[in-house]
């Protein structure tokens, strides 16, 4: 069969599947019918590489649209491309756009390519990477960034990450991206962390656009506000720009403690979150704050610093409300709403719909007036609870022979009755009417039983005085004292044993 020789692509590539064509000269087909083996494999038939050194061949799709003709380099070049799965006109297009790739040695490609699947990258990553970077197949630069990724990451970093790195950034972007990380982990992050910070991190924008000189410049004005450990707790920092993100933001923080950077830097480290939000969300909740609720910034930030979270509630959804409910309650200073912020930081962000009406209905239930700071004060104590615990622990109560007025008498008198994790109050109730044989109604008078660790408290108390002539003691007076007065009055009760 006679081919015309032509230049690649002198016709319009083909789109059909087919596999490379060898058409052998007629003197040579007793040799295998495949004398052609991928670069990747590690055998080849006898004598095959002397057949192909001898003859030029010619290639060509099944279909006859066109027939291409390309030489042995050529050839090895298409197969191996494909060995990574990319197709026989992709190929060509690579050759005819890259000319360079016919003189560089075969098996320095096979090289970089078996060095791109050592990273755990598949076939199709590393197509994708080729397609769009070829040189990464060519340059000697991104060398010392494999073997750092491979041998002293040992491949921690996600190949989704390292695929999005080499394909998105020219090797020249590459060259110093090991000094880079070098940095971070020199400034404390630690080659142990570091993995973590780098998949958690856009590579490109981080580091590979940066300058070692701005890394160092984020790394050092971070360092009064947490430095590398808010850069490990939220890796995304290292995203933002110093000078037009992270300093508007954390100005105004500072702007609001007073210039306390210390405080500064638990907030951030407390919710590092908060660098997410533009300079101006964070000043339109602490005017609105100062407005509505007629905080000070003082109060303002005492609040952020329990409760850095609030700059993520919507003002008007969930911070107007919440207030303006507060206040309907009676609590119209700014002392009151302060306090019960404090207390109670968390009912800013709670859903009123799946949360707090359920909370609401109970509590008038059990005999709340609506719209009274005693509401307010209970709603305060049932945050700190899921409306189902607070379903089973009302369980608990009535199953113990409590009433529903019971229950409101309590929780008035000590409103942390509302906020105990049912499986523990069933525990310090069974041992109160049972190992201690107390009457239940002693709660009503002394709530603040079931506020006491039952183990470190309760039960330890109670069986050093079981015995002695103080055994029946009120429980209010025998979980009050201080344990220093405690340890006073047992070391006073031994000496007087011994003496009698």
């Amino acid at each position: 069969m006679a081919l015309a020789t032509l230049p690649l692509f002198s016709n319009p590539p083909c789109h059909c599947s087919s596999s490379i064509t060898t058409f052998l000269p007629s003197h040579s087909r007793h040799l295998p019918t495949q004398p052609f083996i991928s670069p990747l494999t590690k055998s080849q038939p006898p004598n095959s590489n002397y057949f192909l050194s001898q003859s030029r061949l010619s290639t060509h799709c099944r279909c006859t649209s066109h027939t291409p003709n390309l030489d042995f380099q050529d050839v090895r070049l298409v197969t191996l491309f494909q060995e990574i799965g990319i197709s026989f006109e992709e190929a060509n297009l690579l050759l005819s756009n890259a000319s360079e790739l016919t003189s560089i040695q075969l098996d320095s490609l096979r090289d970089r390519i078996l060095s791109l699947k050592s990273l755990g990258l598949g076939r199709m990553s590393i197509n994708h990477i080729v397609i769009k970077q070829l040189n990464m197949l060519t340059s000697n630069e991104i060398d010392p960034l494999l073997n750092f990724l491979r041998n002293e990451l040992q491949g921690q970093v996600e190949k989704a990450k390292v695929k999005r790195l080499l394909s998105a950034n020219e090797p020249k972007e590459l060259s110093d991206f090991l000094q880079k990380v070098q940095l971070l982990i020199d400034s404390g992050i630690g080659v142990d962390k570091i993995a973590h910070v780098l998949n958690r991190v856009s590579l490109s924008k981080a580091i590979c656009h940066r300058s070692m000189e701005e890394i160092e410049r984020v790394i050092s004005f971070l360092k009064p506000f947490g430095g590398v450990d808010l850069i490990v707790k939220r890796p995304s920092t290292l995203n933002y720009d110093l000078d037009s993100q992270l300093k508007p933001r954390i100005r105004v923080l500072t702007e609001l403690s007073g210039g306390d950077e210390d405080s500064v830097g638990k907030v951030l480290n407390k919710y590092p979150k908060i660098l997410n939000f533009r300079a101006e969300r964070l000043e339109e909740h602490i005017e609105f704050l100062r407005s509505f609720a007629e905080l000070d910034d003082q109060q303002i930030f005492k609040i952020v610093l329990v409760y850095p979270a609030i700059f993520s509630n919507s003002r008007e959804r969930k911070l107007r409300p919440r207030i303006q409910f507060l206040k309907d309650c009676g609590l119209d200073s700014s002392a009151d709403i302060f306090k019960f912020f404090i207390k109670a930081p968390v009912f800013l962000g709670l859903s009123f719909r799946h949360n707090l009406a359920y909370k609401l209905v109970f509590l008038v239930k059990i005999g709340y007036e609506y719209r009274t700071k005693e509401l307010a004060m209970a709603i305060a104590a049932s945050t700190r609870i899921s409306c189902a615990n607070m379903q089973k622990m009302v369980s608990v109560y009535l199953n113990y022979g409590l009433s529903s007025e019971d229950i409101f008498a309590m929780s008035k008198k000590h409103p942390p009755t509302l906020q105990c994790n049912h499986a523990s109050l069933e525990k310090k109730i069974k041992y109160l009417t049972e190992e201690m044989d107390r009457d239940i109604q002693e709660l009503l008078d002394f709530p603040a039983f079931l506020g006491y660790k039952l183990d470190d408290r309760i039960k330890y108390r109670y069986e050093i005085k079981k015995d002695s002539c103080e055994g029946q003691m009120s429980v209010k007076k025998l979980l009050t004292v201080s344990n220093k007065n405690f340890a006073a009055r047992l070391k006073k009760a031994s000496v007087k044993s011994k003496l009698e």
